[in-house]
C-alpha cells in the first residue's frame, strides 16, 4: 500500500473505530457484487453496461485488497442460477470474463496474485473456460494474495461435489466414516487451505447469501452496504474494513467483560 492509500485508510479507522491500536483486518474478505441491474436502469443504460461498470469498481477493490495484504479475496461473479437470466445479459456476461482476463491478467501476475476460479467450469463456453483455466495455470505459483472468483459456482453443488468425494475415499478404503471431521470437509471444498471467510460483504442493501460459500461463511461477519456495486469505492470498501475492526468475534463464546452469572447461550446471545 503505498503513502496516500495508508494515510486514508487509517483516516478512515480513525473515524469509524477507537482510533486505537493496528487495525484489525480480515484474513478472507468475500464480496456478494450486487447492484449493477440496478445500477443500470437508474442512469438509464442496458444492464449490460451496469456490468461492465461493475468490472471497474471490481479492479479497485482487488488492487486494494492486495494493497492492504489481505490474504483471501472471494467475488460471485456468476452463479449456477444465473443460467436464468436473459440470453443477452448472459452473453454479455461472458463476454466480460474474456475482458477481464485479457486486461488484467498481466497486472495480477506482476503483483503475485494467485487466480482460483470457483465452481463448474466445464459447463462454461469453451473460450471462457480455457481463458479461466489458463489464467488458474498462470498464476499458479504465485504466493501473493488468493482471488478467488466464483464462475458458475453454487455453495450447494460444491458441497454436493465434496461429499461424493469423500464418499469415494470411504468406498475406496483410504478413510474410515468415523474419520471424518469438519476439516475433512474444508479440505474438498474450492477453497482447501485458505483461511474461513471472515467478513462477507453484499452491496446494493440486499441481506442474503445467495448459495455463496455457505460452509466457509460459518463464522463470518456481514455487512450489507446499501450501495450498488458500480458506485462501491475504496473508501467505502475501507468503512466496511474498520467495521469488521470493531466486531466482537466470540465465535459462540462470551465476552470476558460480560456480566458474571450471565445465562450462557448460543453465538450473540
Amino acid at each position: 500500500m503505498n503513502a496516500k492509500q495508508l494515510k486514508a485508510f487509517w483516516s478512515i479507522w480513525k473515524q469509524n473505530g477507537d482510533g486505537d491500536g493496528e487495525p484489525r483486518l480480515p484474513r478472507h474478505v468475500a464480496i456478494i457484487m450486487d447492484g449493477n441491474g440496478r445500477w443500470a436502469k437508474k442512469h438509464k443504460l442496458n444492464v449490460s453496461r451496469g456490468h461492465r461498470q461493475g468490472t471497474e469498481t471490481l479492479r479497485e477493490i482487488i488492487r486494494h485488497t492486495d494493497d492492504l495484504g489481505i490474504e483471501a479475496l472471494s467475488l460471485y461473479a456468476f452463479s449456477t442460477e444465473n443460467w436464468s437470466r436473459p440470453a443477452e445479459e448472459v452473453a454479455a456476461l461472458m463476454q466480460l470474463i474474456l475482458d477481464f482476463f485479457a486486461s488484467e491478467i498481466d497486472e495480477l501476475c506482476e503483483k503475485n496474485v494467485r487466480i482460483l476460479i470457483l465452481g463448474d467450469k466445464s459447463a462454461l463456453p469453451a473460450k471462457q473456460r480455457e481463458t479461466l483455466i489458463e489464467a488458474e495455470q498462470r498464476t499458479a505459483g504465485n504466493t501473493g494474495l488468493h482471488l478467488n472468483i466464483g464462475v458458475n459456482y453454487g455453495s450447494r453443488a460444491e458441497l454436493v461435489r465434496a461429499t461424493a468425494e469423500i464418499a469415494r475415499m470411504v468406498r475406496d478404503g483410504e478413510m474410515q466414516p468415523e474419520e471424518i471431521t469438519e476439516q475433512t470437509i474444508s479440505d474438498h471444498l474450492y477453497t482447501r487451505g485458505q483461511p474461513d471467510v471472515d467478513l462477507l460483504i453484499r452491496t446494493s442493501g440486499e441481506m442474503r447469501l445467495s448459495n455463496f460459500l455457505l460452509y466457509q461463511n460459518a463464522y463470518a461477519e456481514f455487512i450489507f452496504p446499501e450501495v450498488l456495486w458500480p458506485d462501491f469505492t475504496v473508501a467505502e470498501y475501507d468503512r466496511c474494513l474498520a467495521a469488521f475492526g470493531r466486531r466482537d468475534r466470540r465465535y459462540g463464546g462470551r465476552d470476558s467483560t460480560a456480566e458474571n452469572g450471565a445465562d450462557q447461550g448460543g453465538e450473540g446471545t
